[in-house]
C-alpha cells in the first residue's frame, strides 16, 4: 500500500463511510440519536487519538517525565465541561430543588464501593498501560495489548455482576447519590468546581519539569497541516474539544461513557449462558453507564464506540500512526490481567474515567470526585508497583 493510500485516500475514504452510514442510519425508527452518537463518537475518537487523550499516559508522562501537557488537557476538559454542562442544565433544571437530578446525568451513590471500585480500575489501568476509552482508540492505532485488554473488561464485567448482589447488600443500598447544587446552589458549584481545577492546574505546573517548549512560529500550509493531522494537539484544543462533545452529547442523546456496550455485551453472554443471577439488586435504577440486556444490534452507545475506533483508525493512519505488532506474552497477561480489574471497577463504580469521572464532575456529582481521587491513588500505586516488579525482574 503506497504512504499516498494509505496516509490520505483511506483515512478520507474512512471518514466518508461514517458519514454514509450516519445517514443511513438516520431513517430507522429512533434513528437521529443513532446517527448522532456516531457521529459524536467519530469525533470523540479523533480528538482521543490526536490528543492522546489518555487518563492513565498523561498521569505516567507527568509521574516519569514532569510533562504536564497531558494533565492539562484533562483539567481543562473538566473545567470547560462544567460550564458548558450547567449551560443545559440550568435549562432543564432552574432550580436545584431536593430529590430532583438533571436528567440522565451521571450522578452515582457515594460510599465505600465506589472509592474500592475506582482504585482497582486505577491499578487496572496501570497494569493494562491505557483507560477503557484509550484501549478503544488504541485499537485504531494497532496496539497488540489493547484486544486482551478489552476480552479482560469484559470478563471482569462478569465478575462484577457476580459480586453485585452482595456489595449492594452491604453498601450500595444506602449510599446516596450526591449532588453538589443541592447543598451549594448552582453559582457556588461551578465556582467551587472550576477552584478545584484550577488548583489541579497549578500543582501540575508547579511540579512540571520546566523545560522550554520549542514553539514553530513560520506559518504554512504544510505546517498548518500538520499541526491539525500528524502532531499532537495542544491541551487548550484537546480539552475545549472533549468539553465540548461532552455537553453535546448529553444534550442530545446521554452523556459521555464508553463502557455500556461492553457491560451490556457481557451481561447478555453471562445470562444467556446462566452465570448471573436473575435479578440484580437496584442496579437498573441507579445512575451510570447503564447495562441492559441486549434485545437489538444497534444501540446509542454501541455506535458511538464503532465511530470512536473507526475515526481513532483514521487519524491513526493519516498521521502515520497506525503500526500493528505481533503481541507478546507479557502484553497479552498485563492486557487480561489489567482488563479484568478495569472491568470489575467499571461494572462495580457504573462507569470508567469518562463515564463518571468525566461526565460526573461536569454534572456536579460528588461521585465524579471520589473516582479521580481513588482512581488517581490506584494508578500512582500500580505505576509504582509495576516500576518496582520491573526493577527486580531485570
Amino acid at each position: 500500500m503506497s504512504s499516498v493510500v494509505r496516509r490520505v485516500l483511506l483515512p478520507v475514504g474512512i471518514v466518508v463511510a461514517i458519514a454514509l452510514v450516519a445517514w443511513l442510519v438516520h431513517a430507522r425508527p429512533g434513528g437521529r440519536d443513532l446517527s448522532f452518537s456516531l457521529l459524536a463518537g467519530a469525533a470523540f475518537g479523533l480528538v482521543l487519538q490526536r490528543a492522546r487523550f489518555c487518563f492513565l499516559c498523561n498521569f505516567r508522562d507527568f509521574i516519569e517525565k514532569r510533562e504536564p501537557q497531558g494533565l492539562l488537557a484533562i483539567i481543562i476538559a473538566l473545567a470547560a465541561g462544567v460550564v458548558l454542562y450547567y449551560a443545559v442544565i440550568m435549562a432543564w433544571v432552574p432550580v436545584p430543588q431536593p430529590e430532583r437530578l438533571p436528567p440522565n446525568a451521571h450522578i452515582g451513590p457515594v460510599g465505600p464501593v465506589l472509592a474500592l471500585a475506582a482504585f482497582v480500575f486505577g491499578i487496572g489501568m496501570a497494569i493494562s498501560g491505557s483507560c477503557l476509552s484509550a484501549h478503544f482508540y488504541r485499537l485504531g492505532e494497532g496496539s497488540p495489548s489493547s484486544p486482551f485488554a478489552l476480552i479482560g473488561a469484559a470478563i471482569g464485567f462478569v465478575i462484577g455482576f457476580l459480586t453485585w448482589n452482595s456489595l449492594f447488600t452491604l453498601s450500595i443500598y444506602s449510599n446516596e447519590a450526591l449532588w453538589l447544587p443541592h447543598s451549594l446552589g448552582y453559582s457556588a458549584t461551578i465556582l467551587l468546581s472550576l477552584g478545584l481545577c484550577a488548583l489541579l492546574a497549578f500543582l501540575v505546573l508547579y511540579f512540571a519539569s520546566g523545560k522550554e517548549q520549542t514553539v514553530t512560529t513560520t506559518l504554512t500550509l504544510k505546517s498548518a497541516l500538520a499541526s491539525v493531522f500528524v502532531n499532537r494537539w495542544p491541551p487548550a484544543v484537546a480539552g475545549i474539544a472533549v468539553a465540548a462533545i461532552s455537553a453535546f452529547a448529553y444534550f442530545r442523546v446521554a452523556p459521555l461513557g464508553v463502557t455500556a456496550e461492553l457491560g451490556s455485551i457481557a451481561r447478555t453472554a453471562g445470562t444467556s449462558a446462566g452465570w448471573l443471577p436473575e435479578t440484580l439488586h437496584g442496579l437498573d435504577g441507579l445512575r451510570g453507564c447503564a447495562t441492559v440486556i441486549k434485545q437489538a444490534l444497534l444501540s446509542n452507545n454501541g455506535l458511538f464506540v464503532m465511530g470512536l475506533i473507526a475515526a481513532s483508525f483514521a487519524s491513526a493512519l493519516a498521521a502515520n500512526k497506525f503500526q500493528p505488532q505481533r503481541p507478546r506474552p507479557g502484553q497479552i497477561i498485563s492486557g487480561l490481567t489489567g482488563g479484568i480489574l478495569m472491568g470489575w471497577g467499571a461494572m462495580t463504580g457504573l462507569g470508567c474515567t469518562v463515564g463518571v469521572l468525566l461526565s460526573g464532575i461536569h454534572a456536579g456529582a460528588v461521585s465524579g470526585w471520589v473516582f479521580l481521587i481513588f482512581c488517581t491513588a490506584g494508578v500512582w500505586l500500580g505505576l509504582m508497583g509495576m516500576r518496582r516488579f520491573a526493577r527486580r525482574a531485570a
